[in-house]
């Protein structure tokens, strides 16, 4: 066999080409070693932050949305018709019950009183007279001077007189309680709102507008609405005594204020599935206002030793609420519960914790069980002390 020589830039292209495929050979045979490297580098631990499961008394409450109504609302309307002669008060002031707030013009009122008293005088002298006439005429009767019918008719004349008379008065009483009408008074005591009609306007009986709302603001209600679900707990625990009411105010410094449960509807609305509740709260303070928005707090009971978590650390998933608990290796357990009362950033774990285990309240989304952690503060990532 005769071989054919080989060139100098043959040569170099020859042993570039066989340095190459032995460099492929070689990554390939050196891939799998890396790749198994890789699998085997354990993962790093996520930072989380963590608290303790305790035990402390929570209370059961319901918590809901209420609005101010006032204890009474009167809407005063004039009685009589007539000029509006003067108004005694000044608008949104506090009045006292029987103040006097309007005067009608009383004139022709008086006039009528005095009509009537005249004619009750009129017909109580003829009365008298008539009397007088039937006595003198039971005598001559006797005496045979007179007849039986002419005495029955001076008779049943003074009893007709008699019955005018009795007419007069209940006439007498009808235009002094007209005249009375004149002087509108407060019936309540209470805050008065908006002056509907002013004075020097010609007023009627019974017609609108009203001439002043009058609302009696302390005591004052908060109504609410609560699910019917909850009505069974109401009753039973206001069986045992009185139910404390907070009304919360949206952006007012300071507590709520306090009231009690005092009135529960007598009906179910079909409707929405809640029955209407209302709160009596003093309100000396004059912080509730009718009309106004409040956030209400019905404390039912306390549980004495409830065990509790932070509220955040409770997850939801499609097998129901859970929480990651911190193993003393460091990984994290998916552990299921069932959690109840929530108060104030924590909430009652019914069952699936006990006191003292570690769970995770921040974190959760980077955690797989399993997986190991390290506990984080507001500073740097740090190791902790074993849960």
């Amino acid at each position: 066999m005769r071989c054919s020589p080989v060139g100098p830039g043959k040569f170099a292209v020859l042993c570039c080409t066989v340095v190459g495929c032995a460099c492929v050979l070689f990554s390939m045979l050196c891939m799998p070693a890396c790749s198994r490297k890789e699998r085997n580098k354990p993962k790093p631990a996520e930072p989380v932050k963590v608290a303790t499961v305790s035990r402390k008394p929570v209370p059961v409450q319901i918590r809901v949305i209420g609005n101010v109504e006032a204890f009474a609302t009167v809407s005063v309307k004039a009685q009589v018709s007539g000029m509006l002669a003067k108004v005694l008060f000044t608008e949104g002031q506090d009045v006292r019950k029987g103040q006097p707030l309007f005067e009608i013009e009383r004139a022709p009122f008086a006039a009528a009183l005095r009509q009537a008293k005249a004619v009750l005088a009129r017909d109580a002298a003829q009365e008298r007279y008539a009397r007088e006439q039937v006595r003198r005429y039971g005598e001559l009767l006797r005496d045979g001077i007179v007849t039986q019918d002419q005495f029955e008719q001076l008779k049943s004349n003074a009893e007709a007189l008699g019955e005018s008379v009795r007419a007069d008065r209940a006439a007498v009483d009808s235009a002094a309680v007209q005249l009375g009408y004149c002087s509108i008074r407060s019936p309540i005591n209470g805050r008065t709102g908006n002056l509907q009609v002013k004075q020097g306007n010609l007023v009627k009986a019974n017609d609108v507008p009203v001439l002043v709302t009058i609302n009696q603001i302390d005591p004052i209600f908060v109504a609410f609405s609560v699910p019917e679900k909850e009505l069974a707990q109401l009753t039973k625990y206001r069986s045992s005594g009185s139910l404390k009411v907070v009304a919360e105010i949206p952006n007012s410094p300071g507590p709520g204020e306090q009231g009690e449960l005092s009135f529960i509807d007598n009906i179910v609305d079909t409707a929405t599935g809640t029955i209407k509740i209302k709160g009596t709260f003093a309100n000396t303070s004059r912080r509730l206002w009718p009309g106004q928005f409040v956030n209400v707090i019905i404390t039912l009971t306390t549980i004495p030793d409830a065990v509790v978590v932070p509220t955040q650390s409770v997850q939801t998933g499609q097998a129901g609420q859970y929480v990651f608990v911190v193993k003393r290796d460091w990984g994290v357990e998916l552990r299921t519960v069932v959690p109840g009362q929530s108060y104030d950033g924590v909430t009652v774990i019914e069952k699936g914790l006990n006191p003292g285990e570690t769970v995770v309240i921040d974190g959760q989304m980077n955690l797989v069980p399993g997986a190991k952690v390290e506990i984080k503060t507001d500073g740097p990532v740090r190791k902790a002390r074993r849960p």
